[in-house]
């Protein structure tokens, strides 16, 4: 942990005053915070306090302190180097299976960009004043089937598009080398790529297979905005993060997602109305990156699985 042992008033203060009040504050350490009083926390105050189980911290330490990326250099309790990890050979057949069961066969994850809420930043804060007029820090993720993190790209401004945050991320680039003979699914927000499925515009002339197309892509694309959901319902300092370090801010983003995969298995009470706990911005196309060439390549890929699919 940090210097931050008790972190929970620090994220409900609301009022500008009382935040400043907080930050100028002399800060008292409980020292033995962690050797001490955490043990003395049952399963459930631990969850409340850390938001992972017990047994989730217990294997991540068993698992970095005897692994080259835990840093004994780094301090009493080292440092932990993790980060999200793109499915292997057999794990995209696992999840491929998963979603062709859902109707949608050669899928290994869906990709969506979600907005996090940030204080006005002192540099620049109109590059990060997004379309619901608010300033934001933008997380682009690819996530499977089971809600697990598989791709994370975070730190551009709220008011940068989704497709070019897409196209600026080294996934982009990679797309098709980790895919394969595979492929991911986007809204229409994002290109359409031979290797990046998107639905067809609905301008009332769709086809009754195209429409069919559009309908299991958006079944299945589900996975991602549910997963936001999630990480947002456990790491509620995600609706509005209060630190004003834009590099810790995206630090933070990035720590709350390697513990949202950490701790996957986790039983973990989710609220009923999940689907909002994740604000995304609706798709808007930015025609200034359309590859003319590409994106036929990309059209009759498109067309070939849309004949394919079941009706």
């Amino acid at each position: 942990m940090s210097d931050l042992e008790d972190d929970s008033d620090f994220f409900d203060l609301s009022s500008e005053d009382e935040f400043e009040e907080f930050l100028n504050a002399p800060k008292v350490k409980n020292k033995n915070y962690l050797e001490d009083t955490v043990p003395q926390y049952d399963n459930e105050l631990f969850f409340e306090h850390f938001r992972v189980s017990r047994e989730v911290v217990n294997s991540i330490v068993a698992e970095y302190e005897v692994s080259e990326q835990y840093k004994r250099h780094a301090g009493q309790w080292g440092k932990v180097e993790a980060v999200s990890q793109w499915p292997t050979e057999n794990e995209k057949v696992v999840i491929e299976q998963h979603f062709r069961e859902n109707g949608f066969p050669n899928i290994i994850g869906a990709i969506d960009g979600c907005h996090i809420k940030i204080d006005k930043p002192s540099n620049d804060p109109d590059s990060y004043m997004n379309r619901k007029g608010y300033y934001s820090i933008q997380m682009q993720a690819v996530c499977d089937n089971t809600r697990k993190i598989r791709d994370l790209y975070v730190g551009y401004p709220g008011a940068v598009h989704d497709s070019r945050v897409f196209r600026n991320s080294p996934l982009c680039n990679s797309l098709e080398e980790k895919c394969g003979r595979y492929y991911l699914l986007g809204d229409s927000g994002y290109p359409l790529k031979t290797k990046l499925l998107t639905p067809f515009k609905d301008r009332g002339q769709l086809t009754r297979r195209q429409l069919n197309y559009n309908i299991k892509l958006a079944k299945s694309r589900y996975v991602i905005e549910h997963c936001f959901g999630i990480l947002k319902q456990k790491f509620r300092q995600l609706f509005h993060i209060k630190l004003r370090n834009i590099t810790l801010i995206v630090h933070f983003i990035r720590a709350a997602c390697v513990l949202h995969n950490a701790a996957i298995d986790d039983e973990f009470q989710l609220n009923e109305n999940i689907e909002m706990m994740n604000e995304v911005l609706s798709p808007e196309q930015d025609l200034d990156f359309v590859d003319e060439e590409e994106d036929r390549d990309a059209r009759r890929v498109r067309d070939d699985i849309v004949n394919d699919l079941r009706m």
